[in-house]
């Protein structure tokens, strides 16, 4: 065996091999399914109009970095994201799972999904 190779089993090579395969990564998003504003509750489009103009935001996480590490929405580079809470019933004292998650320009977005299950799936925003 070559020099340098002698510690690697053929079982970790394959798992290298998948780990970087394009076959086994995940690439690209599912197709996400499109809703109007009018259509989403009150509290989804007063976010949005926060988000359209700069905030004030209920909490300190409102406008941090999304990962999209569900890769439920498109592929983009890190920091492409930002997440904002969306409070439902009035309720502040906790964030809840209504999530507005917004692309590009932090008040102009290239687009904005919404969450009412905290990630598990999403719907594109409409204007």
């Amino acid at each position: 065996m070559r020099k340098g190779f002698q510690n690697f089993t053929v079982a970790s090579l394959l798992g290298l091999y998948f780990a970087c395969s394009p076959l086994v990564a995940k690439e690209t998003a599912a197709p996400v399914a499109s809703v109007s504003i009018a259509s989403l509750p009150t509290p989804v489009s007063k976010t949005y109009q926060l988000v359209l103009q700069g905030g004030p935001f209920p909490f300190e996480k409102d406008g941090t970095v999304f990962f999209n590490r569900e890769r439920l929405l498109p592929i983009k580079q890190r920091g492409y994201y930002r997440e904002y809470t969306v409070i439902m019933n009035g309720n502040f004292s906790n964030r809840g799972t209504h999530r507005l998650v917004c692309g590009g320009p932090a008040t102009r977005p290239d687009g904005c999904y919404y969450t009412k299950d905290h990630y598990a799936s999403f719907k594109r925003i409409e204007p």
